[in-house]
C-alpha cells in the first residue's frame, strides 16, 4: 500500500495496515523537505503507485488528489472497529481504532471515520467527510460531501446535513443544516 501525505494523519493509516498485515511500501508528499516518516521513505512525486490510500485530513485536498491522481485506492479498517456487514464502504475510505458502522449504514469515497466514532443505523455519509474521534450519528442521518464533522459531536436521528459543512466540536444537531453551513453549541446554531 501507498500512502499520499506524510503526515500525523499518515502515521495512524500506517499503524492500522500494520495491524492488519499490510506494508505501507512508500509515502508521497509534496514537501521536498520531508524525506522519511518513522522510516518509511517519503517520495516527491507521484509515478502511478497502486494502491493508495490520501492520508490527508483536509477534506478538500482528498477531493482535488482522488481527482487528479490515476491509481487504484485502498482502503484501511482498522481491526478493533466494529463494521456491519450490511454496511457499504468507498474506495480510500478509512475507519480508525474503535469506529462503529452499523447495520446498512453507507459510506463514501475518501471518508474518514475517526477514532470511536460512530455511524448508526441506515446513515448515508456522502465523499470526502471527515467524522471526527467520538462523532456520534445516530440512525437515519445524511451527511453531504465535503462536510466535518467535530469531536464528540453528536446529531440526532434523522437528521440532514448538508454538503462542505462544518460541524463545531461537542455539538448537538438536532435540525437539519444547510449546505456549506458552520453550526456550533448545544443546540447547534449557525455561526
Amino acid at each position: 500500500m501507498y500512502l499520499y501525505g506524510a503526515s500525523g494523519h499518515a502515521r495512524v493509516i500506517m499503524e492500522i495496515l500494520h495491524a492488519v498485515g499490510i506494508a505501507v511500501e512508500a509515502i508521497i508528499d509534496d514537501n521536498p523537505e520531508v524525506n522519511e516518516l518513522d522510516g518509511t521513505e517519503v517520495r516527491h512525486r507521484h509515478n502511478g503507485e497502486s494502491p493508495m490510500i490520501l492520508s490527508i485530513g483536509n477534506n478538500r485536498v482528498r477531493q482535488k488528489l482522488d481527482q487528479s491522481l490515476d491509481c487504484d485506492w485502498g482502503t484501511a479498517i482498522h481491526p478493533t472497529a466494529i463494521i456491519s456487514p450490511t454496511a457499504t464502504m468507498g474506495a480510500g475510505t478509512v475507519v480508525m481504532q474503535g469506529a462503529i458502522v452499523q447495520a446498512h449504514a453507507s459510506i463514501g469515497r475518501h471518508c474518514i471515520i475517526n477514532t470511536g466514532a460512530s455511524v448508526d443505523h441506515e446513515c448515508q455519509i456522502g465523499d470526502y467527510v471527515h467524522v471526527s474521534p467520538h462523532a456520534t450519528l445516530c440512525g437515519l442521518v445524511e451527511v453531504g460531501d465535503g462536510t466535518w464533522i467535530g469531536a464528540g459531536a453528536t446529531v440526532i436521528q434523522c437528521v440532514k446535513i448538508g454538503k462542505n459543512c462544518v460541524i463545531g466540536a461537542g455539538s448537538v444537531v438536532l435540525h437539519d443544516v444547510a449546505d456549506g453551513a458552520k453550526v456550533a453549541g448545544n443546540p447547534a446554531r449557525e455561526i
